[in-house]
C-alpha cells in the first residue's frame, strides 16, 4: 500500500553503506513533497538570530510529524528550512501544518517562511526522481536519505517566484501549530578539537560517494560515515545544560503562543528543574532515565544525511580542517563534486521529543553563526563557477 511506503521501507543501521545506492527505493508517484525555506535567513545570521531560524525550520517537522505520526513520513532539516515527503491523502493537514508554523514564524519571529507542496509525479514530469533509503540511528529513531534529485529541483521550485507559483500556499486560515516535543534547551556545543565544519558536498555522479569519501578519510584520519568515537559529534565531554536554558526567553518567544505563553513557561521551568535534578543525580524522573538519555542523544542526531548531497557537521583540529579544504578543493578542480563549506567554534542543537520513555528523540544538528545556510551559499557559487567555467568550454 503506498500510503505505507515509508512505514514498510527496509532500514539499515552501517551509514558507511550510505554509497550502496541499490538500497535506495522510489516514492510513490501520488506523494508530495512539503518545502518550507526562511526568506533572506542570511541576514537573520548577520543579526545573531540563526538560533531562531533553526527552531523554526525544525518546527516544520515537528508540526507536520505531530499531525501525521513520526513512523510514516520521511523529513530532512536543512537549517533554515525542511522538507518533507508524504502521501496525497495527507494533502489538508500538511497544509495546516505549514500554514501554521509559517504564522507562528512571521508573528513570533518576524520570519517570513516560504511554504509550498509539489507532487512528486510533477517532480518526476521534469526528469528528477526520489528515491529513499531508511537510516536507523538506533531503535525506532530515523533518518531518510534521498537520491534522484527530486528534493534539490523542490528547493530550486520553492525559491523561485514564477516556478512555485503553482504551489505556494498563503496563510489564508491558518491557525497555529501544535508542537509538541520541540525544544532548543541544550547550549551550544562547543568544538571538542577547535573547529566545527559544516559542510555540503554533491559529488558529480553519484557513484562517485564512496571514492569520495575515502579521499576525505585519508585527509582527515578517519571515516565521517563510520562509527568511531572521531565521528561522533554529541558526547558528554560537550553537552551542557544550565538552568534557566540561555534559550528559554526564545523557546517560550517562539513554541509558547502555541499553547498560551504563561503555562508554557511555568511547564518549561518545572521540566528543567527535573532535568538538572536527573542529570545531576542519575535518578530516573519520570520517564527520563538520564544515564541512557545521554547516551541514545550520541546516536540520535541528524549531523549526517544525504539529500541529494552529502551534508556533514564534523568536529575537527585545525589540522583537519586545512587538510579537508586541500582535499575538497582539488577534488572541486579536478570535476569530481561541488561543495560548500562553514567553520564555525560550535554547533547548535533543536529536539524533537516524541516518546522519552521509548527513547523515541531526534536532534537536529547544525553549525554556529549561519551552519548549513553559510554552506550552501558557498555551495551554489562553486555551483555558479563550474557552470560558468563549462559555459566558456562549449563557447570557446
Amino acid at each position: 500500500m503506498s500510503d505505507q511506503f515509508y512505514r514498510d521501507l527496509e532500514s539499515f543501521s552501517d551509514l558507511a553503506r550510505l554509497g550502496d545506492f541499490e538500497g535506495f527505493r522510489s516514492v510513490p508517484d501520488d506523494w508530495l513533497v512539503l518545502a518550507a525555506d526562511i526568506v533572506r535567513s542570511r541576514e537573520a545570521v548577520a543579526e545573531g538570530r540563526y538560533k531562531d531560524v533553526n527552531l523554526i525550520g525544525a518546527a516544520v517537522i515537528s508540526a507536520v510529524l505531530n499531525k501525521l505520526g513520526r513512523d510514516d513520513i520521511p523529513f530532512v532539516f536543512g537549517g533554515d528550512g525542511a522538507l518533507l515527503v508524504v502521501p496525497a491523502k495527507h494533502l489538508e493537514p500538511s497544509r495546516e501544518a505549514l500554514r501554521g508554523v509559517a504564522l507562528l514564524a512571521r508573528d513570533a519571529a518576524q520570519l517570513d517562511l516560504r511554504i509550498a507542496i509539489i507532487p512528486v509525479a510533477d517532480l518526476r514530469a521534469r526528469g528528477t526522481d526520489i528515491k529513499l533509503r531508511k537510516f536507523e540511528l538506533s531503535p525506532g529513531n530515523y533518518l531518510a536519505m534521498a537520491i534522484g534529485d527530486g528534493l534539490e529541483l523542490s528547493e530550486k521550485i520553492l525559491k523561485d517566484e514564477q516556478a512555485c507559483s503553482p504551489y505556494r500556499l498563503n496563510l489564508e486560515g491558518a491557525d497555529l501549530p501544535s508542537l509538541d516535543g520541540l525544544s532548543c534547551r541544550w547550549e551550544p556545543l562547543p568544538s571538542k578539537y577547535g573547529k566545527m565544519v559544516t559542510l555540503i558536498l554533491k559529488p558529480k555522479g553519484g557513484h562517485q560517494l564512496n571514492s569520495i569519501i575515502e579521499g576525505m578519510t585519508d585527509a582527515i584520519g578517519f571515516n565521517p560515515l563510520s562509527e568511531g568515537q572521531s565521528a561522533q559529534l554529541v558526547t558528554p565531554e560537550n553537552l551542557r545544560f544550565k538552568f534557566l536554558p540561555s534559550g528559554f526567553r526564545r523557546e517560550v518567544r517562539l513554541i509558547g503562543p502555541t499553547i498560551g505563553k504563561v503555562g508554557f513557561a511555568v511547564r518549561t521551568v518545572l521540566e528543567c528543574v527535573a532535568f538538572v535534578w536527573g542529570y545531576v543525580t542519575g535518578f530516573r524522573v519520570g520517564p527520563f532515565r538520564p544515564k541512557q538519555y545521554l547516551a541514545e542523544i550520541s546516536r540520535n542526531t541528524d549531523h549526517r544525511k544525504f539529500d541529494d548531497a552529502l551534508r556533514l557537521v564534523l568536529d575537527l583540529t585545525h589540522e583537519q580542517t586545512n587538510a579537508l579544504e586541500q582535499y575538497l578543493q582539488n577534488a572541486y578542480s579536478s570535476g569530481l563534486l561541488t561543495y560548500g563549506l562553514k567553520v564555525s567554534k560550535s554547533a547548535l542543537m533543536t529536539c524533537f521529543v516524541t516518546d522519552m520513555g521509548n527513547s523515541q528523540h531526534i536532534h537536529f544538528i547544525d553549525g554556529e553563526d549561519g551552519g548549513f545556510s553559510e554552506a550552501a551559499t558557498d555551495f551554489h557559487r562553486r555551483l555558479q563557477t563550474q557552470a560558468r567555467a563549462k559555459d566558456c568550454l562549449n563557447t570557446g
